[in-house]
């Protein structure tokens, strides 16, 4: 038979558990990253992580000035690049940080919710020995009714109530925490709208000129700037076309702008084209995508007949350079022109382009470089001849807006004269071949954009504001009434009380509350048979009378 020792085991003899110390860490790791500190450090932190993206060029909006940038630095910019500061807001550290803040924020939110939930499903609390401590304290007669008199007084006014016996507990202004809650859980919702916008949301500029020649169809390669999500892929771009018929401006005489309203027409897949307008501050909405108006100039058009009396004609626009008057900058280049068309060889040397300025109106005296107003009153087009090897056919990339200045500055392009043109006017080249300014066409800036997350982020925007006002401006305070009936000990506890029952009231605000003085008076002031406040025995503990106007906010 086995005897078992059914001694007590000292605290000696137990075996000692060592702790987990890996669990600790990552317990108090947790602890720390779900502070609230934290997370105003790391809101700090994201901020601050975004100025690059706002002071440097970044290679998904402008590709241009992040290669002028490595062009002006070139020592600099590699660095720079290495370290993700031409692509900020894709990189590596401010994704972490994104993220670190997200989950901070769910940590934080996700007790205090619990917390104020199971208080909103609580009683108010009991009503304390000594009323006379509270910050307000006053004794009133016993009203009509006893007690379910003082409980439907404060329940008129919107107070939590509990009845326990002969005492009385109310709490009101839960609104403080309730919008502070709101206000967190909306800045949770708003860089989750912000995360998926980036995910799932793309956008493009283009330039369209208007005519059936110069249509547009949403895919990438018609875009001259795109950007697409990680998680978008080309092919799923929505497939529509778009043709701008015209373009209406209006000006105020100063040259201030005062209408703008394009007309397309739009093209999508199982549908009949229809035609639509949108304005600046209206954009084209179509499935899975908005049509926004950014801007507007003229593409002049300019037909180039060569040496064998074959014609091409460039409408492609001239960019605007910042003037109130429009003034337009840009180039019309022919690399197919002076082809020999027995033989089909083309002499690379002759190739023509022109630079110049469009004016609207022009002055009626030169020098022509800047127009006096954006409507065409008086149109001039200055422009200047080029021939030789423009490199348009090398398959090199280049703009389609300016020369090469390194083909000029090689000599492989010769400037061969300047003349200023009017609408119908044509201008004679040194070897015969002639130019001529048909007109213009209007073209317009368009940015098309799809952004997922952008009704979340004005839902969760709206209710961020609410919450915001109501942490601020609600104030948690609790009232306590205790009725005594003859025979009782008085307020302070020391001799019986005799004669007709009273009322201890006590109020105390659980915030800052500079008008609870006020609203305290009120209140007893009702509870003690709708008298005025100063006709109740309403004092605060430094004796004064506390009597006012004002109703509590909650």
């Amino acid at each position: 038979m086995t005897v078992v020792d059914e001694r007590p085991t000292t605290p000696a003899e137990a075996p000692r558990r060592r702790p987990n110390r890996l669990l600790a860490l990552l317990r108090n790791s947790w602890r720390q990253l779900t502070s609230m500190r934290t997370a105003l450090v790391l809101l700090f932190l994201l901020a601050v992580a975004a100025v690059p993206g706002s002071v440097l060029p970044q290679r998904n909006i402008s590709p241009e000035k992040v290669n002028e940038y490595f062009v002006e630095h070139p020592d600099l910019a590699p660095r720079l690049d290495r370290i993700g500061a031409f692509e900020v807001f894709g990189s590596v550290w401010f994704s972490a940080i994104y993220l670190l803040l997200f989950t901070s924020l769910i940590g934080c939110i996700t007790p205090r919710m619990r917390d104020h939930v199971r208080a909103l499903r609580s009683k108010p609390p009991a009503a304390p020995k000594r009323l006379d401590r509270l910050p307000q304290h006053a004794v009133l007669p016993l009203p009509e009714g006893g007690v379910p008199a003082i409980v439907e007084a404060l329940r008129r006014r919107r107070w939590r109530v509990a009845v326990r016996g002969n005492e009385v507990s109310a709490e009101k202004g839960y609104l403080k925490e309730t919008g502070n809650l709101v206000f967190h859980i909306s800045m949770v919702v708003v860089l989750a709208g912000v995360a998926l916008g980036h995910w799932y949301g793309w956008s493009g500029n283009r330039l369209l000129v208007a005519g059936e020649d110069n249509a547009f169809c949403n895919t990438r390669q018609q875009y001259a700037e795109a950007k697409l999500g990680p998680r978008v892929d080309s092919a799923h771009l929505p497939g529509f076309c778009l043709v701008l018929d015209r373009f209406e401006a209006r000006f105020l005489e100063s040259g201030q702008p005062d209408h703008f309203n394009a007309t397309v027409t739009v093209e999508e897949p199982g549908k009949a084209p229809r035609s639509a307008d949108f304005s600046v501050n209206s954009p084209l909405r179509l499935d899975g995508a908005n049509v926004y108006l950014l801007g507007h100039g003229y593409a002049p058009v300019i037909r180039y007949t060569d040496r064998y009396g074959k014609s091409q004609v460039s409408d492609e626009p001239f960019l605007t350079t910042g003037d109130a008057g429009l003034t337009g900058e840009g180039l019309a280049a022919f690399p197919d022109a002076n082809v020999d068309p027995k033989t089909g060889r083309r002499d690379s040397n002759l190739q023509v382009a022109f630079t110049g300025l469009y004016l609207p109106t022009a002055p009626e005296a030169p020098p022509y470089v800047r127009s006096q107003y954006p409507a065409e009153r008086n149109p001039a087009l200055n422009l200047v001849a080029y021939r030789g090897n423009l490199g348009l056919d090398a398959g090199i990339p280049g703009s389609v807006y300016e020369l090469d200045e390194r083909q000029i500055r090689t000599g492989k392009v010769k400037q061969i004269g300047d003349k200023v043109l009017r609408p119908g006017e044509s201008w004679k080249l040194d070897d015969g071949t002639t130019v001529e300014f048909l007109g213009t066409k209007r073209y317009v800036t368009l940015s098309v954009r799809h952004d997922p997350g952008s009704g979340l982020l004005l839902v969760s925007c709206g209710f961020l504001l609410a919450g915001l006002m109501g942490s601020l401006f609600g104030r948690r305070r609790r009232v306590f009434f205790r009725v005594t009936t003859p025979g009782d000990a008085d307020p302070a506890g020391e001799t019986p009380t005799s004669g007709s029952s009273l009322v201890e009231a006590g109020g105390l605000p659980r915030t800052d509350y500079p008008g609870f003085a006020d609203e305290f008076a009120q209140l007893v002031a009702a509870v003690g048979g709708g008298g005025r406040p100063d006709e109740a025995a309403g004092t605060g503990r430094d004796g004064h009378d506390r009597a006012g106007t004002r109703e509590g906010t909650d």
